[in-house]
């Protein structure tokens, strides 16, 4: 048995992402409407998640488009307002994800109570944002220097719109990832957010570190969630929520419903 049944309820659990739009100080934010209309728009997706069934929730900001690798205090402020507002709303477990900092993201935990966070902490990377570097010694010393070791780490082996520098293959890279660092997860994604993880890929990362939690970070959909599941121990889920599966809408209640009723049928067969 995983930490996944303490912490999140059950195995096989599927984190849905609540993506806030962008914030103050981001390219897109939307003066006018202000950050009350963020959070209540935040709200609207959080309720239709916990409705549908899914068993914990990732808030992100997902629409800071495009992102930084060291995160502004005004974007960390922001989010923590939203989660503080809705925190009496927050009905199963939750996490948080501040793009792309590790740092940022355990602040943002220990301020808001989240259990667990997931973020790029190791590796570099030639990137879309860059050359893209990580500290997890500095990042691990940060978590225990806060008092949030409690808090469960999901490391991004396969950071998405990027390459590892160095030519290594993804068994080499859990394997190490697995024996320096004592994750508490790997996440294994596709090229994109809502790109489909290569379930191969996913299947020889299982293989070479099976006492470790390992999640399909991207692209699980209705049609693919019985085979991903079959090798994954949970999986994060965001397009596939959405309005017409597309990344940009909000939250559609009757798709969360209907993917998380064939994931309860998936569970009950095991």
């Amino acid at each position: 048995m995983t930490w996944l049944k303490d912490v999140i309820g059950t195995e096989k659990a599927i984190i849905a992402m609540c993506h806030f739009l962008p914030l103050p100080g981001d390219p897109y934010y939307d003066k006018e409407k202000g950050m009350e209309y963020v959070v209540e728009m935040a709200r609207k997706d959080l309720h239709a998640l916990q409705d549908g069934g899914v068993d914990a929730v990732m808030f992100s900001n997902e629409f800071s488009l495009p992102y930084l690798t060291d995160v502004k205090t005004e974007t960390v402020a922001a989010m923590a307002r939203i989660i503080g507002e809705l925190k009496k709303e927050i009905q199963i477990p939750f996490g948080v994800n501040v793009l792309w900092d590790g740092k940022k993201s355990l602040d943002l935990a220990a301020a808001t109570g989240a259990v667990f966070v997931r973020e790029i902490f190791t590796g570099v990377y030639a990137s879309d944002f860059g050359l893209w570097n990580t500290n997890i010694g500095e990042t691990k010393r940060h978590q225990h220097y806060l008092g949030a070791e409690s808090v469960k780490l999901l490391f991004n082996i396969v950071p998405e719109a990027s390459q590892y520098l160095a030519d290594r293959d993804i068994e080499s890279i859990a394997k190490t990832t697995v024996f320096n660092n004592r994750p508490d997860a790997l996440c294994v994604s596709g090229l994109t957010a809502g790109a489909e993880t290569d379930a191969q890929l996913l299947k020889r990362v299982k293989a070479v570190v099976p006492e470790t939690v390992v999640f399909a970070n991207t692209g699980v959909r209705l049609h693919n969630l019985r085979d991903q599941l079959s090798t994954a121990d949970g999986a994060v889920v965001g397009t596939t929520f959405k309005y017409d599966g597309k990344f940009e809408n909000h939250v559609d209640p009757k798709r969360v419903k209907e993917f998380m009723d064939e994931v309860k049928r998936f569970r009950s067969a095991l």
